[in-house]
């Protein structure tokens, strides 16, 4: 075999060459998908519980792996019942960028994903939009600013004051240290992480809200302010990043100014504010979720870092429909006739066609059990949509207690119409006699049968 030797002066030249071929080729590398972003935080995640079953202990235990990693993370301040509140830090750069989670103690899907993302960004230095991004963007971030109620799991701090509502008298030391981490950085830009109730629809499409995004306003009039119109072009790419995950399930948030919340008034200090809301979608994980908010803060700070937020179009954002409450519910059935042993004197009620809304309350987390199923609309519901739908057209619908009542345990027996000419609506052991062909208890079906169930 023949072997080439290069002029060492023209192979230094060569390789030198090549390696600014590289360099550059580098600084215009496309910068990562959402998809390939997605794949590589489920590939990378340090997370393992449920975010929802995360709670301080848990928290530390992410912490220390972080450090393992070199991220600087401080404690800051404590909480009520004196658990400690952290804050994490990555970059050099001039554009200051603060975020924080789980104010709401019950809202947790954030807290996992600045977890993930921070390991992530430390992990990854090397990678082309990372190492601009540590060199253009200082970051902080929050994790879990209200400990006591991720504990206890529950909205509001141990003085049941909402963190959320405490901007302006500043009576909880959680909401004492945000605003103190805000004033004495003075970040350009901060991202507010929350969750809302999984029944929130995309406007009137009875389609679930997964993310809502708020542009926050920092003024009763709404004003576009430069920091909030780039916000809405950060909002417009965190769109469309989502939507190659949950088109149609991305709504706004409602931008009506709140003179107590901290999203507002920290815009109006000088930090324009992001909100962002997650929801749910049926058939997603709790973990996914914190993988879709991955996705999204990842492309906002890469627009940060690269200058193309610039290009970006807040119409995108503008078109998006508002949050609604109310078109969704847990079970719809479709169709019933209602019948049962409501009597007024000698009158008892007939039976009657009519459409069951039925809400299901969970405990902690994806695995949690059902802890109560209640009754919340009877009528005409043809323009609500229900997460899970019944066509109960051929079936007789009957409470075993005898009446159906809004807001009572949801309890529903349902026996087809073509065998149903014997049943004895008036026995007392009903359900032992007469056996039901589908059966709706406790928060879920004990039996279907032949029932038509989408």
């Amino acid at each position: 075999m023949r072997l080439i030797r290069l002029n060492t002066t023209r192979g230094a030249r060569a390789a030198a060459a090549l390696a600014a071929l590289l360099l550059l080729s580098a600084s215009r590398a496309p910068a990562q998908t959402p998809r390939e972003l997605f794949s590589e935080w489920q590939r990378q995640r340090i997370t393992n519980l449920d975010p929802a079953l995360v709670k301080h202990a848990d928290l530390l235990k992410y912490l220390s792996e972080l450090k393992t990693y070199g991220v600087p993370v401080q404690a800051v301040g404590r909480s009520v019942a004196g658990r400690e509140i952290f804050q994490m830090e990555f970059g050099r750069g001039p554009l200051k960028v603060f975020m924080w989670s789980q104010m709401h103690g019950d809202e947790p899907t954030a807290t996992s994903t600045l977890v993930d993302l921070f390991a992530y960004l430390y992990r990854n230095r090397g990678a082309a939009w990372v190492k601009q991004l540590e060199e253009r963007v200082s970051l902080r971030a929050v994790p879990m600013l209200n400990p006591d109620g991720a504990e206890l799991w529950r909205r509001r701090n141990l003085q049941s004051i909402d963190i959320n509502r405490d901007a302006r008298s500043l009576v909880t030391p959680e909401g004492r240290l945000l605003k103190r981490l805000r004033d004495e950085w003075r970040p350009e830009i901060g991202f507010n992480l929350h969750n809302q109730n999984p029944r929130t629809s995309v406007g009137d499409t009875g389609r679930q809200a997964a993310v809502s995004l708020l542009a926050v306003a920092s003024d009763a009039a709404r004003s576009d302010t430069p920091g909030r119109v780039r916000n809405k072009k950060l909002c417009a790419l965190m769109t469309e990043a989502l939507g190659q995950f949950i088109y149609g399930h991305i709504g706004r948030y409602d931008d009506t100014f709140n003179p107590r919340a901290f999203g507002d008034l920290i815009s109006q200090w000088g930090t324009p504010v992001i909100l962002v809301e997650t929801g749910a979608l049926k058939g997603m994980s709790g973990h996914d979720l914190a993988g879709l908010n991955f996705v999204a803060l990842s492309v906002a700070l890469k627009a940060l870092a690269d200058g193309s937020v610039e290009q970006a179009n807040p119409a995108v954002y503008d078109s998006l429909r508002f949050n609604d409450i109310g078109p969704i519910y847990d079970l719809l059935v479709r169709g019933a006739t209602v019948t049962g042993r409501t009597r007024e004197g000698a009158l008892r009620v007939p039976p009657y066609a009519a459409d069951l809304a039925v809400n299901v309350e969970r405990g902690r987390g994806d695995a949690a059990r059902p802890t109560r199923a209640s009754v919340q609309d009877v009528g005409d519901l043809a323009d609500f949509r229900g997460l899970e739908e019944v066509d109960a057209r051929d079936y007789y619908v009957i409470d075993p207690r005898g009446e159906l009542r809004t807001g009572a345990e949801a309890t529903l027996l349902f026996y087809l119409k073509s065998r149903a000419g014997k049943v004895d609506w008036d026995a007392a052991d009903l359900e032992t006699r007469f056996p039901p062909d589908a059966v709706f208890r406790n928060g879920g079906w004990v039996s279907r049968g032949g029932l038509p169930i989408k």
